[in-house]
């Protein structure tokens, strides 16, 4: 069992609480944070087979625990590289799939070299799918279609806000920013 306080774990909480809410970039994480409803779990990628049965207990951990609303899985080594961690999603994609939970948990992805498939490496609307550490992200996806039914504004520009909000912060800023998240971390 990973230790509360592990590295990718505080650099991942420090993440959420001072780029993904402080710059609203996921307008419902805001609420889930101040619930307690997020878990943040860790694994080793460097073994995948490992790595992937951590995803379905933590899919099967959602189906048994309504109180966590959405888990965030740190895969702290084994996949530093973006290509490697694109294969381990797409992978992890279908062993969702193959499990029965296509439709029930949706997957988000971040890692600290993310880079949209038309994007430049330094463009830095790759931000908003940075964290400090490769990381799967479970959604329930009844709570998403809901949240975002609710959402007063048009859904569909939140991800144009959230790159206009990553040009105006700079890549500079947004890398050091990153930067120091892991740096923390070592450090505590």
């Amino acid at each position: 069992m990973t230790a509360p306080d592990s590295h990718p774990l505080v650099a991942t909480r420090a993440w959420v609480e001072t780029f993904v809410v402080a710059h609203d970039v996921c307008p419902f994480a805001g609420r889930e944070l101040a619930r307690g409803t997020i878990r943040y779990a860790e694994a080793a990628a460097d073994d995948w087979e490992a790595a992937l049965l951590t995803l379905i207990e933590e899919c099967q951990r959602l189906d048994e625990t309504p109180g966590i609303e959405t888990t965030l899985l740190v895969l702290s080594r084994g996949v530093e590289d973006f290509d490697d961690y694109l294969d381990l999603l797409a992978i992890a994609e279908a062993l969702l799939a193959e499990q029965g939970y296509e439709g029930i948990y949706q997957l988000a992805s971040f890692h600290p070299d993310y880079c949209f498939e038309d994007a430049e490496p330094d463009d830095p609307g790759n931000f908003t799918n940075r964290s400090p550490w490769p990381m799967l992200h479970l959604l329930r996806e009844a709570s998403l279609e809901q949240a975002l039914a609710h959402y007063p504004d048009d859904p569909a520009q939140i991800p144009e806000r959230n790159i206009a909000e990553m040009h105006r912060l700079g890549r500079v800023r947004l890398a050091e920013s990153l930067a120091a998240l892991r740096d923390v971390s070592r450090r505590g």
